[in-house]
């Protein structure tokens, strides 16, 4: 069974706590260890698109990581926004290798089939460039255009391991939409290959909004850790 669940923001190794940003995080990686393990079976694949860590390289996510491979299952991570040690997959499993981390394996650029789908992913884009209060210039256009590519590049060697049997899966960092913000561009490379589903995480402190919305043909679910509070959804 595929499970999938968003934004872990674990701290094991660094003073982040995370209980900052609402109750729902109080001892959040507690939380998640106790759940996921009652949901999650040795034999299960779960999808964590992105903000794994906090720790700023990867060598300070060692504690972060092992206590991912302490939890059942396969796990297929991607990459976030604040995972700033995220560097080339050589390097990264190269390192867990080392620290005997073996059931994590990275979704970026590539695509990878479970069972009866095809797992595709990548970070996305999704603050509009207006909403963007950086202190240098920022080519949001570059951006985007840069996140399309890597989608579409995850898509295409999706395709190739995909049948008539099977159905394709995008996993993204960042929602294409949510509210009023629509990303055309990125929503046009899911049209254009045929993207039906499509996860995505990034959104906190929002607990009331809709799980599903539907937008161009395509169903899009929100699995943010806090939003499910701490437990990984099963893929049906």
């Amino acid at each position: 069974m595929i499970h999938a669940i968003s934004d872990l923001h674990l701290s094991l190794s660094a003073d982040k706590p995370m209980h900052i940003f609402g109750s729902r995080w109080q001892n959040h990686a507690d939380k998640l260890k106790k759940r996921w393990s009652a949901l999650v079976s040795p034999e299960d694949t779960d999808i964590v698109p992105g903000d794994i860590s906090w720790a700023p390289t990867l060598t300070e996510a060692e504690a972060d990581f092992r206590f991912i491979e302490s939890l059942p299952g396969k796990k297929l991570i991607g990459k976030g926004n604040h995972d700033f040690w995220w560097t080339s997959a050589a390097k990264m499993y190269r390192t867990l290798d080392s620290w005997g981390v073996t059931s994590v394996h990275f979704l970026h650029n590539n695509a990878c089939r479970i069972d009866d789908k095809v797992i595709c992913g990548s970070r996305g884009w999704f603050i509009e460039e207006k909403q963007q209060n950086t202190v240098e210039d920022v080519d949001y256009g570059k951006l985007v255009n840069r996140e399309c590519t890597r989608i579409a590049l995850s898509l295409t060697e999706g395709a190739k391991l995909a049948d008539d049997g099977t159905e394709t899966l995008l996993f993204l960092h960042f929602p294409p939409v949510y509210g009023d913000f629509v990303c055309d561009p990125i929503l046009d490379v899911l049209v254009k290959h045929g993207v039906k589903r499509c996860f995505y995480g990034h959104i906190h402190g929002n607990y009331t909004c809709p799980a599903k919305t539907e937008y161009r043909g395509i169903e899009f679910t929100m699995i943010s850790a806090d939003f499910l509070d701490f437990y990984p959804i099963p893929v049906r």
